[in-house]
């Protein structure tokens, strides 16, 4: 698969005990998407309404070049397309058209289509092949790559779910083009994330050009080999794969809040200003680095704040967080820059130290 762009980059993705799968970076790649169809007697592309036109061409492209009985299942956009009643429709069509163990599933669109199309290939029969195909900056560096899916529920964000590896990523950087400017603001957080767990020459150049245009391929490279190496060596959130929710433990709990009106990464980047500081007041991290989160979240355009009147909600949030255990609050904090660990049950009045310190500057 070599698509458009003289320039293709393949991130290895090597699971134990799954089968090993290649993230694929490139331009004008969603034309090869016949060519991984190919020997499949039906396709499914989940996609949401603002990619129906991508989703017809896909389909017709399947069942011209590979033969297949394509279908396209839209689902709505953004986070309503997460939930039960909508997973519900998607795996009626496929009872439908007779989709047996040896036909595909394709997620076409951002982070919450993917989480959607994984979780849905990942229950029917319980299990079927799923290509992953993000067009969001958000989805090719966070939730398209890794195995993660689910869906959301009146308790939380993705507290159903399961782990449930693609066979391919295909990160078509030209659908980056028209993807409008707070959306890839939003995606950059993740970005972030990244350049503060494991690679900080991500924060260097977030640093040289806060849009991240300048060296989008290079922030898109590093972010996925990050997400990459994190989820080959713990593809199931044993143990190190819990260092990718740094920032999550809040953010989620401000999306829940928030009745999921925030933008994900805008709710990350709050929640990451506020496990920085956290960070410094329980775990040692050093003053500047903590610092650093909300100069460099800012100049990226980022929320770096929360109101303090919403602390209730936002504690009730995230006891039912996935990292919680029992009645144990845990987060993931930075014992230095690129140096994360669990931090588990720290003294409430820490915890609400470092709350408002990400209340402090609105």
């Amino acid at each position: 698969m070599t698509g458009t762009d003289a320039v293709v980059t393949r991130i290895a993705v090597t699971p134990p005990g799954d089968r090993p799968y290649d993230v694929i970076v490139g331009a004008g790649l969603l034309g090869e998407l016949a060519q991984a169809a190919a020997g499949r007697t039906r396709v499914a592309v989940i996609h949401p309404r603002v990619l129906r036109t991508n989703a017809d061409a896909v389909v017709a492209q399947a069942r011209a070049e590979a033969g297949a009985d394509a279908h396209a299942i839209e689902v709505p956009d953004g986070e309503a397309a997460k939930r039960l009643p909508v997973a519900g429709y998607c795996w009626d069509v496929l009872g439908r058209v007779g989709f047996t163990r040896d036909d595909l599933v394709i997620g076409l669109g951002g982070g919450t289509t993917t989480d959607l199309a994984g979780f849905v290939a990942a229950a029917w029969l319980r299990g079927v092949d799923l290509i992953q195909v993000p067009t969001t900056l958000l989805g090719m560096v966070d939730a398209a790559v890794g195995g993660k899916t689910g869906i959301d529920t009146e308790a939380g964000k993705n507290l159903v779910g399961a782990f449930h590896q693609p066979r391919l990523v295909l990160c078509d950087t030209a659908t980056l083009e028209t993807l409008p400017a707070a959306e890839y603001r939003s995606g950059l957080a993740e970005v972030a994330k990244a350049g503060f767990i494991a690679d900080p020459v991500i924060l260097d150049l977030l640093e040289a050009d806060p849009t991240g245009t300048d060296n989008a391929r290079e922030l898109i490279e590093r972010a996925i080999r990050v997400k990459a190496e994190v989820v080959s060596a713990d593809p199931r959130e044993a143990g190190r794969r819990e260092i990718l929710n740094y920032g999550h433990t809040l953010g989620h709990a401000i999306e829940k809040v928030e009745d999921f009106s925030w933008r994900h990464g805008n709710a990350i980047s709050v929640g990451m200003v506020f496990a920085g500081e956290l960070s410094r007041l329980a775990a040692g991290l050093d003053a500047p680095t903590a610092a650093r989160h909300r100069a460099l979240l800012s100049a990226v355009g980022l929320p770096v704040s929360y109101p303090a009147a919403n602390w209730p909600a936002l504690l009730d949030a995230m006891r039912i967080d996935k990292k919680s255990r029992g009645r144990s609050l845990r987060f993931v904090v930075l014992d230095g820059l690129a140096r994360p660990r669990i931090l588990t049950d720290p003294a409430p009045d820490v915890v609400a130290a470092a709350f408002a310190a990400v209340n402090a500057r609105r």
